[in-house]
């Protein structure tokens, strides 16, 4: 039985991610590939619509951890992730209780006992598939000074990653209940996990839990709108290739950050897959293109299992959030302190 949160806490928490048990080394195009056939929509696309999430996913590392250093994905062994699991596992129950609180000194994040991620079963070691080494690959000169600019000095950075506390403006959009753009919404958290997937013929919708944000893909091969029109979610387009879906997305509004080293430049394209594992399985894929920004394209994946139990619960945001009003009112008790330093 799940139960809703209607509260949002400031600190926002980004546990890492995990990968498919399903392996295949990948240079350029997708890392899977399947011979299920899903059953049909009446107009004839491959029907992958339900109630899906990822909340096993959580605690997994984005990229290879140090002590698997020259190893790939597929040398890990069953023995290996089943104590990766246990480990994860015992911290997040260990750390449970430092995000809600308790009821002498409450984060307004709520009892531990609402959580979705206490008893994750990952799926692999880490998420990145594509570089084989597992690493996000080194950024640029221009996108590091790209980087600088936009987060480094005091009432910068309104993304909010650089930690500026000046105005509500310098937090990021998720702080603020406004969005968590892509692919941010699809990143497993400690709750909020569950993605509903509904099609019609020309169109794929996707309602996400976190921020109760929703994408209606045109998959009637229309073009991407003009660039100077920057959605928060992108702007994208999707065709069917086989029984995959694929999600091409671009003009991504600059405000959102895709955090330590995800944050793309206004060329940034992102290409999603939605692959058809079985019956109740999808591996979700996203591909980051960006020439400005990284010295070569990079990869990572997880699945979607489908779950009807795991509808999508109403994401209030602002009723009860203290956390932005607290993030401020915090920083100007410090500057108080330090006489305005």
């Amino acid at each position: 039985m799940r139960t809703a949160i209607f509260m949002v806490f400031g600190l926002a928490v980004f546990a890492g991610a995990s990968a498919p048990v399903w392996t295949q080394s990948a240079s350029s195009g997708s890392g899977a590939r399947s011979s299920y056939s899903p059953p049909r929509t009446p107009w004839g696309d491959p029907d992958i619509q339900g109630i899906y999430t990822n909340k096993d996913e959580n605690g997994t590392p984005m990229e290879r951890p140090a002590e698997f250093d020259g190893l790939t994905l597929d040398e890990i062994d069953a023995a290996v992730m089943a104590r990766l699991r246990e480990e994860r596992q015992a911290r997040a129950q260990a750390g449970a209780a430092s995000i809600g609180g308790s009821a002498q000194e409450d984060t307004g994040a709520g009892p531990s006992h609402w959580y979705e991620h206490l008893d994750s079963v990952n799926a692999r070691p880490w998420l990145v598939f594509d570089p084989p080494d597992g690493r996000i690959p080194p950024m640029t000169a221009a996108a590091q000074e790209r980087q600088r600019a936009q987060f480094g000095g005091r009432g910068r950075g309104r993304a909010g990653f650089g930690g500026n506390t000046d105005s509500f403006a310098d937090r990021s959009l998720y702080d603020r209940c406004i969005s968590l753009g892509v692919p941010g919404s699809m990143t497993p958290m400690i709750y909020g996990n569950a993605y509903d997937i509904t099609q019609a013929p020309g169109y794929v919708v996707i309602r996400y839990e976190m921020i109760h944000e929703a994408r209606v893909i045109p998959v009637d091969g229309s073009p991407h709108l003009p660039s100077s029109i920057q959605p928060y979610m992108g702007d994208a387009r999707g065709h069917w290739d086989g029984n995959a879906l694929v999600v091409e997305t671009t003009n991504i509004h600059p405000a959102m950050g895709g955090g330590r080293g995800r944050s793309g430049g206004p060329n940034l394209k992102l290409v999603e897959r939605f692959i058809p594992i079985d019956g109740n399985t999808l591996r979700w894929e996203v591909r980051y293109d960006d020439p400005d920004t990284w010295e070569q394209s990079w990869a990572y994946a997880m699945p979607l299992k489908r779950d009807a139990e795991h509808a999508p619960f109403e994401y209030a945001c602002h009723e009860g959030n203290r956390g932005l009003a607290n993030i401020l009112s915090a920083a100007r008790a410090e500057e108080a302190e330090s006489g305005g330093r």
